[in-house]
């Protein structure tokens, strides 16, 4: 786009400059701090939605887990059952909401979403059986899975794109952080003032977070205009339309190597950190024959490496290759992994949880930003869904195939074969998905 065009949107739009579309230079400028990335009106907004809006959603799931546990006596099956009816309708929606993404406004996708979700949290307030949580869980889970690759959007449209490593690490930040300080302040709330009290507090979060959105002024790239005729095609064609959109989104995901590589290096740290959850309390128990307090720091590790990992790497990893930054990741996935299989210690245990986590976030933020980066304004939707799927694909994966492999080998042959995978992928995306340097896509 040329320079007078972008004048001339700018007029037509008649706002700031920092809220303007954003056009990545081609002298490469220094990436931005967060601190930088927070002076954008836009981009302030969506943190603040994402942090009033996370909190409340770790309040409300830990309070199910907790009611579920405590006073219905669910099994360890029903248990993980709740957190894949939480996971799976956005491993399955994940790749045809894209499609719709693509299609509506962001803002209303973004606030209709918000306000549907704190309509369906009240609905907790109803429910006395595991079933019942199973189903409301879901519902909430159907809309995330549009609002997530959404968000997406609106990210890149609001930043520059030598500030979307900065951003995503913000984005990251509040989640791991909150990730942490949840169940505990879950288990307090629900002790003190009962289930309920959570339930109202989400309900409150995700009303604050869709009017905070709603207030933004969003600047999306403007879709390609098509003709009455393209029109009338499109909406007598219907689903046909959809598969063709969704095989649009695929094919440009399987024909860009290195965006393949990042997306599959996503979903198998997602995969190993979905084997943990099951795990780690029994290799705690069993292998190293520690207390419970041991299995409550071993596990903060995970999400302490986490939160530590993404800080470090928006500080010393700017001018590092996101494909390197992603082969690194799973490489300390891999040691930590490692160190679990082969030194039983309690040590040794908490070092390699807080890697792994640690590592994570070297496979979490740079393939965020690298997709944000690399995918064209009218896929963004597709592409991010498509991604959004893979994760939460890799963590039920990880939950069921986890308990399965612990039966026919053992929790430390699991994680053994954890390294082995990712030592794999490591050698594969050497040696075939290597990427070709080039400039990313406006």
């Amino acid at each position: 786009m040329s320079d007078e065009a972008l004048t001339q949107l700018d007029a037509e739009l008649d706002t700031d400059t920092t809220e303007s579309i954003p056009i990545p230079a081609p002298n490469s400028p220094e990436p931005l701090s967060m601190g930088a990335v927070l002076r954008v009106a836009t981009m302030r907004r969506l943190w603040y939605a994402q942090i009033v809006s996370v909190f409340g959603d770790f309040l409300a799931l830990f309070a199910v887990i907790t009611v579920i546990t405590f006073k219905l006596h669910a099994t360890a099956q029903q248990i993980t059952g709740l957190q894949i009816a939480y996971l799976l309708p956005i491993a399955l929606l994940g790749i045809i909401s894209g499609v719709f993404v693509d299609r509506w406004p962001v803002k209303i996708t973004l606030v209709s979403s918000d306000f549907l979700r704190a309509g369906l949290v009240l609905l907790l307030m109803l429910v006395h059986n595991v079933y019942g949580f199973y189903a409301v869980l879901a519902s909430i889970s159907i809309i995330s899975s549009f609002f997530g690759p959404a968000q997406g959007v609106a990210i890149r449209s609001a930043v520059p794109f030598h500030g979307l490593r900065s951003a995503n690490a913000l984005m990251q930040q509040v989640f791991f952080i909150m990730r942490i300080i949840g169940p505990s302040a879950a288990a307090f709330m629900v002790a003190a003032f009962g289930a309920r009290s959570c339930y109202l507090l989400d309900t409150a979060s995700f009303l604050a977070s869709g009017s905070l959105i709603a207030s933004l002024s969003l600047i999306v790239p403007r879709k390609p205009k098509i003709s009455r005729a393209e029109l009338i095609a499109e909406e007598k064609s219907g689903l046909a339309h959809i598969f063709e959109d969704m095989k649009q989104g695929a094919g440009f995901i399987f024909h860009h190597t290195a965006l393949l590589f990042v997306i599959v290096a996503l979903a198998a740290g997602m995969f190993v950190m979905g084997c943990f959850g099951p795990l780690i309390a029994v290799y705690v128990r069993d292998t190293v024959h520690a207390s419970t307090k041991t299995y409550g720091v071993t596990i903060a590790m995970i999400g302490f490496g986490l939160l530590v990992g993404v800080n470090a790497l928006n500080t010393f990893g700017k001018r590092m290759k996101n494909t390197l930054q992603v082969y690194l990741g799973l490489g300390g996935i891999a040691l930590g992994t490692a160190l679990l299989a082969l030194i039983p210690f309690v040590a040794t245990g908490i070092i390699g949880c807080f890697l792994i986590g640690f590592s994570a976030a070297g496979i979490i933020v740079p393939s965020q930003t690298m997709i944000q980066q690399e995918t064209p304004p009218e896929l963004m939707g597709r592409v991010g869904s498509t991604v959004m799927s893979a994760i939460f694909s890799a963590q039920i994966a990880g939950l069921i195939v986890s308990g399965v492999l612990a039966d026919y080998t053992s929790v430390r042959g699991v994680f053994a074969l954890c390294t082995l995978m990712l030592a794999i992928l490591i050698a594969i995306g050497k040696l075939w998905m290597e990427p070709d340097d080039h400039p990313a896509l406006a």
